[in-house]
């Protein structure tokens, strides 16, 4: 199976925050955020493994700036690295001031994906060529994520996350 570049898993999604989609407050839903995070996600952590692919879980999300009513919002999602059937994927969310057109970051988010048959069978999947510093930088922290989530789900010991352990020595 041949590796594939983190850049060609990229999606972008860009639209507007309507009415129905805000709080008292006039600014997006946290969840209506999620899911718009979760589908462009979804469609990256596709792109890179070319198989049918389900949300394992929401590992980090930071709702660090409002969405305003009328706000054009993007979510840009890409595969960060890929390990034997699941999938990190970094999501980072613009917002584009509606005067100037300036973009700034509002929030950033990671899911994992796992890669299924038609059967609902996890599957393997190519694995992710880092070029860019920022890809790398993902890279190189997103196994340290992993054995992070793994040793406090109690399915690795502390002893063998040896990523972590680095951190530290």
């Amino acid at each position: 199976m041949e590796a594939k570049t983190a850049e060609a898993s990229k999606t972008i999604m860009t639209d507007l925050v309507l009415p129905s989609e805000t709080n008292p407050l006039n600014n997006l839903f946290g969840g209506e955020l999620l899911a718009r995070m979760d589908r462009a996600a979804s469609i990256a952590a596709r792109r890179h493994s070319r198989r049918i692919v389900v949300t394992a879980s929401v590992n980090h999300v930071e709702f660090n700036r409002a969405v305003p009513l009328g706000s054009v919002v993007t979510v840009e999602a890409k595969v960060s690295r890929a390990f034997k059937t699941s999938m990190e994927v970094y999501i980072d969310v613009w917002v584009e001031d509606r005067e100037s057109g300036m973009r700034t970051k509002a929030n950033e988010a990671i899911y994992t994906f796992v890669a299924v048959d038609e059967t609902g069978t996890p599957i393997a999947i190519p694995e992710i060529v880092a070029e860019s510093p920022l890809e790398i930088e993902r890279y190189e922290g997103a196994l340290r994520r992993k054995q992070l989530s793994l040793v406090l789900a109690g399915k690795m010991k502390a002893k063998d996350a040896t990523e972590l352990k680095a951190l530290f020595a």
